[in-house]
């Protein structure tokens, strides 16, 4: 029943991921510098995607294990142990990153918030059953 949690936690910070990134697409695409096809959309084909789920997985059973060692079982203690993770352990490291590599705010602000509410709904996902 564990890997049918995690994976559902999963599928459900993945498509968070694809409406945050619908929303914020421009100011993404501006911000990050990415080169685009002819309409316009991020260059680079399914694999940015494959890796995208991968690492949502990765974070979704990481974070199962340490709800497990650390007895987080109700929705309120998954989710704010989520935001927890996602707002003091990703996204200082985005920030670290983003910072010596020159990046705008703006797309440490739009990753940041991504990485934080994912692991806010995978806290919550892991929690609900």
């Amino acid at each position: 029943m564990e890997i049918l949690n995690v994976l559902l936690a999963a599928i459900a910070a993945y498509g968070f991921g694809a409406v945050w990134y619908m929303a914020l697409a421009q100011a993404w695409i501006k911000a990050s510098g990415v080169a685009v096809t002819e309409d316009g959309k991020p260059a680079g084909g399914v694999i940015p995607y494959v890796l995208a789920f991968l690492s949502a997985l990765i974070v979704a059973g990481m974070m199962r294990h340490i709800f497990s060692l650390s007895g987080i079982e109700t929705a309120g203690s998954g989710v704010v142990s989520g935001l927890g993770i996602g707002l003091f352990l990703a996204s200082p490291w985005i920030l670290t990153c983003y910072g010596f590599s020159g990046r705008s705010f703006r797309l440490i602000l739009i990753d940041g918030g991504f990485v934080t509410f994912s692991c806010m709904i995978i806290g919550l996902v892991l929690t609900l059953f």
